[in-house]
């Protein structure tokens, strides 16, 4: 098997898996649940007149709504991508793909990933692992990426215990902030530094930004799993092992967001790692993101039709505007005033 088909196949483990197994996080939250709005009886807005709009690095969107990084190189791949893309389109919102290192191997495949032709308006991350850069990727494969996929930014997603538990992970991850930083200086637009389901702490945050990063991923515990997802998909014993074991290893994506926006307070943020209603996204925007990222409740909407991406949105936004409109909150800064979300005794 070539490293372009071992890659392929691996993508092709990691949806199936996702959409057919149980590997949500079973101990650990998200923490978002430790926190509640204080009820507004009497709001004073029209809730139709409620507005979601927004801007991330500079682009419009309806919502603070990130549809996050999630497959790519297969032909299920390209069908939920650019089902997914259609919808980031719609209804303007943001959109990443999973990562593109299937595509630098073998160029024949970029096409699952050419969601720009069916969402001309959308802000769109490319993806590559940071990782990569210690095994012979630099700046002209992220280039490449970006300019291939006619991204608005590059997402460098950082996932040490993925890798610790995949079989036959990159597993060096030394010298990567210095390599970051040639990254974050060449290329013509944002670098977004993502973990995968495991956190971003604040200190973290802080040598990321320092490096040249423009905005933060936290990606917390919570949520999907990947050690356990690596875990269903492993040959040998170690690595099956390996996985549940560190099943719920990671920093919950609340204490996440509030830590980094306490010491960054100007740094785009993006909340994700199991958000699953639009009450977790209006939490999130309380709690200082600027986005929120959600991945399973896409994908399984994805792979079941268009509809059920259009129902699912629907949902969403009504759940967030409900939450805006039962807090006394007309608008996304309204949503993050002092007094408006308060932690649970």
């Amino acid at each position: 098997m070539t490293l372009s088909e071992e890659t392929q196949a691996r993508k092709s483990d990691h949806l199936r898996v996702c959409l057919e197994e149980e590997v949500q996080c079973r101990q650990v939250t998200t923490g978002l649940e430790q926190y509640r709005f204080n009820h507004c009886c009497l709001p004073e807005l029209d809730f139709d007149a409620l507005t979601t709009q927004t801007t991330f690095l500079g682009k419009a969107l309806n919502a603070p709504l990130l549809i996050s990084s999630m497959t790519g190189g297969t032909e299920l791949a390209k069908t939920i991508n650019f089902r997914l893309a259609k919808i980031a389109q719609h209804y303007r919102l943001a959109i990443g793909v999973g990562s593109q290192r299937v595509a630098i191997e073998n160029p024949a495949l970029t096409d699952t990933f050419a969601i720009r032709t069916v969402a001309p308006d959308a802000l769109i991350f490319a993806n590559l692992g940071a990782v990569q850069l210690n095994y012979k990727y630099g700046v002209a494969e992220c280039l490449q990426v970006v300019e291939g996929l006619k991204a608005d930014a590059l997402i460098l997603h950082i996932n040490p215990l993925q890798e610790a538990v995949q079989t036959r992970g990159d597993k060096n991850f030394a010298g990567l902030f210095d390599k970051i930083a040639r990254v974050c200086e060449a290329l013509p637009v944002p670098v977004i530094a993502k973990e995968v389901g495991n956190g971003i702490s604040a200190a973290m945050a802080e040598k990321l930004v320092a490096a040249g990063v423009q905005a933060i991923d936290v990606a917390g515990a919570g949520g999907t799993s990947w050690a356990l997802v690596e875990s269903e998909r492993a040959k040998d014993k170690l690595q099956r092992r390996l996985g549940r074991t560190f099943a719920d290893w990671g920093l919950p994506t609340a204490e996440c967001l509030v830590q980094i926006r306490a010491a960054q307070p100007t740094v785009p943020l993006i909340a994700s790692g199991g958000l699953r209603t639009g009450l977790d996204v209006a939490t999130a925007i309380a709690l200082g993101a600027d986005l929120a990222g959600l991945a399973l409740p896409f994908l399984q909407a994805a792979n079941e039709s268009e509809k059920a991406l259009h129902e699912l949105v629907e949902i969403l936004l009504a759940e967030l505007k409900t939450a805006m409109f039962c807090s006394g909150c007309a608008d996304l800064a309204a949503l993050r005033s002092p007094g408006v979300l308060q932690k649970r005794a």
